[in-house]
């Protein structure tokens, strides 16, 4: 059997939880707690991009079918590299190092890739014109692509 001292010393271990938490059950604050409610509001998304480059060169005008697009891939030694973007034809001859063949964006040369630059998807599937499926968040990485360029 356990002695008397052991059983004051549970006693009190015991007791003084019980007690502390009593305490802060029955005794709120007078000043308003903040609800953890979900916000109705949200934040803003933030850009994931870069600042805009100073190396490139401003968007083409002229008009262009995708099949004409399509020889602006940059395959051809010395040729030109055109990625369109929300229909807006760029000129990225001069970063052929990134869109060039071969390199990590090449995917996007010569073609509309909008799909695929806001989904942030190096897929062939993906890097297609009709962005229309995309959501809120991809939306805004494609007008961040389209800002960078611009």
């Amino acid at each position: 059997m356990l002695d008397l001292n052991t059983l004051v010393i549970y006693g009190f271990a015991l007791a003084l939880p019980a007690a502390y938490l009593t305490y802060r059950h029955y005794h709120r604050p007078s000043q308003a707690v903040p609800s953890l409610a979900p916000q109705t509001q949200q934040k803003p998304l933030k850009s994931i991009m870069q600042a805009a480059r100073e190396d490139l060169a401003p968007p083409k005008d002229d008009p262009y079918t995708t099949d004409e697009l399509k020889k602006y891939d940059g395959t051809a030694p010395g040729s030109l590299i055109y990625v369109a973007i929300k229909g807006t034809i760029f000129d990225v001859t001069r970063k052929a190092d990134v869109y060039g063949p071969g390199r990590s964006y090449a995917i996007f040369a010569g073609k509309d890739g909008s799909k695929g630059l806001g989904m942030s998807s190096l897929k062939p599937e993906h890097a297609v014109a009709d962005y229309s499926g995309l959501d809120e968040h991809d939306r805004k990485v494609l007008d961040d692509w389209h800002s960078f360029f611009s």
